[in-house]
């Protein structure tokens, strides 16, 4: 059995200020200090000391909250690009509250989110794009690591999309995770039959 104990990103001033942060790489989205204090608060009550490996998203925010968690247990650190954030196009970084207000049909009212077809009008990376590289991953991680537990540190929309392949729907049926949660998945390596242990537990949560 595989184990997947992935884990969002701390928080950022792109995420204080509403906007869509997508795949930007910019100092706006590295960690806050509030961002750093998830982290470091979560690294004491997430026990590392039974993984294998750690894959990290390549946006610093990630990468930030990653060296934080692996402060103790020092784990080989491996980039994957399939570990990104959906990349919302031309509407990457700017105000949710704007992109709303101008196309009220392409987003979700009770979420404040895009829907599917968003992406035709912006440009960005679609729902099942994401899902599909997640799956990929996913699904070569459980043969690369078939009896171990392996830490993930990602994105919100890519955390929803794990979720989401597990219980067979649509990323945003499932609500965002908060920053630095963390959400378990087991895999059968040989099946790939997958189960939702949890999802969405914070620091003060028992892992």
């Amino acid at each position: 059995m595989t184990e997947l104990l992935i884990v969002r990103h701390g928080r950022t001033p792109a995420n204080a200020a509403g906007l869509k942060q997508g795949t930007i790489n910019t100092p706006q989205t590295y960690l806050s200090e509030v961002g750093r204090a998830q982290a470091t608060e979560l690294a004491a009550h997430l026990d590392l000391s039974g993984a294998s490996a750690l894959y990290v998203s390549p946006l610093e925010r990630t990468k930030q909250t990653a060296a934080i968690l692996n402060a103790q247990a020092q784990l080989p650190v491996i980039e994957d690009a399939r570990l990104l954030e959906i990349s919302y196009g031309q509407w990457d970084g700017q105000l949710n509250a704007d992109l709303m207000a101008q196309y009220p049909e392409h987003f979700y009212p009770l979420i404040e989110d895009v829907k599917p077809s968003y992406a035709t009008v912006a440009g960005g990376e679609s729902f099942a794009a994401v899902q599909a590289r997640v799956k990929s991953f996913t699904d070569e991680i459980a043969q690369a690591h078939p009896t171990e537990q392996v830490v993930v540190v990602t994105h919100g929309f890519t955390v929803r999309s794990f979720a989401a392949n597990v219980v067979n729907c649509q990323a945003l049926e499932i609500l965002e995770p908060a920053n630095c949660s963390v959400s378990k998945i087991i895999i059968d390596p040989t099946t790939h039959e997958q189960h939702l242990v949890y999802y969405n537990r914070t620091a003060t949560i028992s892992f």
